[in-house]
């Protein structure tokens, strides 16, 4: 390897060294990002539950009453041969759960004496920097020029025998830098910043994705509109405590209507089949019951 090619190892390695700093600032900041994003989403999600909690607790004990009445109405009338479908349990509403980003695996140690990142040098270059460094035309005097031929001939020998360690110690021994006679650690270097790299890249991969969860997730879309509300002088969070109220008045009539219906009346059936389209409109949707989509709809729809 000749001196020009090495400069231009050693000047790959610490650009991807740089570019790997450069990374790993990257994604530091896209971390602060998710984790800044988090809290805020995080705050407005206690402010919704600190202003409609209760409201949905209660909502959800008169459901499970409802449930429990409809249910003793359904059983009666198969009791009296009438063939019914048993309305579906209702499901607790469920606090708004947000993307939590994994934690990191640190970097793996660089190798030793990590600033050495110079190749060995071929032979060939260590032959020319010995002849640069011991040729008898560089010779300042007569005597020096005798001891340069000398030592001349034992680099001409070294070389054509190919013997590698006499030229390193004749190198050596003139002054040499053992950086640029034995080379350094640019193998092991390599290695290491190779999977670094996969390693940032793969850890940006996932923030990247955890952020853009956070970025759709139902809590910051809703945080987002409620605060675009909150600026026009708009109260949001008072309306939909209030629809939640209306639905609670609601619940508590059908509550009192359906443990008092007689089994063997048609009131009785007809409010077995309304409880049964009611609870049965909407699936199952992620972390949030068909029940919560139901009762956030209506208040959500007034932003």
């Amino acid at each position: 390897m000749s001196m020009s090619s090495s400069a231009l190892s050693r000047h790959g390695l610490e650009r991807r060294r740089s570019q790997l700093n450069d990374l790993h600032r990257f994604l530091a900041q896209q971390e602060q990002t998710f984790v800044t994003l988090r809290e805020q989403v995080q705050a407005f999600v206690d402010r919704y539950t600190s202003n409609l909690g209760e409201h949905y607790l209660e909502l959800d004990a008169l459901e499970s009453q409802l449930h429990c009445a409809t249910h003793y109405l359904a059983e009666a009338l198969r009791r009296n041969g009438i063939e019914v479908p048993l309305p579906r349990a209702p499901q607790a509403t469920a606090l708004p759960v947000l993307p939590q980003l994994p934690t990191g695996t640190a970097l793996p140690a660089p190798p030793e004496a990590g600033q050495v990142e110079l190749a060995p040098p071929s032979l060939k270059t260590l032959y020319r920097r010995a002849a640069m460094r011991m040729h008898p035309d560089f010779a300042a005097s007569t005597v020096e020029r005798q001891r340069r031929e000398q030592a001349m001939m034992t680099v001409n020998e070294a070389y054509a025998a190919n013997n590698r360690t006499q030229l390193e110690a004749l190198l050596l021994a003139a002054g040499e830098s053992p950086l640029r006679v034995m080379g350094g650690n640019a193998d092991a270097m390599q290695t290491w910043l190779t999977r670094s790299e996969q390693m940032v890249q793969g850890r940006l991969r996932v923030v990247q994705a955890h952020l853009i969860a956070l970025q759709a997730h139902p809590m910051h879309q809703l945080w987002q509109a409620i605060a675009q509300a909150e600026l026009k002088g708009l109260d949001p969070l008072c309306v939909m405590a209030n629809r939640l109220r209306s639905q609670i008045q609601e619940r508590r009539r059908e509550l009192y209507i359906g443990q008092r219906l007689l089994p063997e009346s048609s009131l009785a059936q007809a409010f077995l089949r309304r409880r049964v389209e009611r609870m049965g409109v909407a699936p199952m949707a992620g972390a949030a019951s068909s029940q919560q989509a139901r009762r956030s709809a209506p208040a959500e729809q007034t932003l």
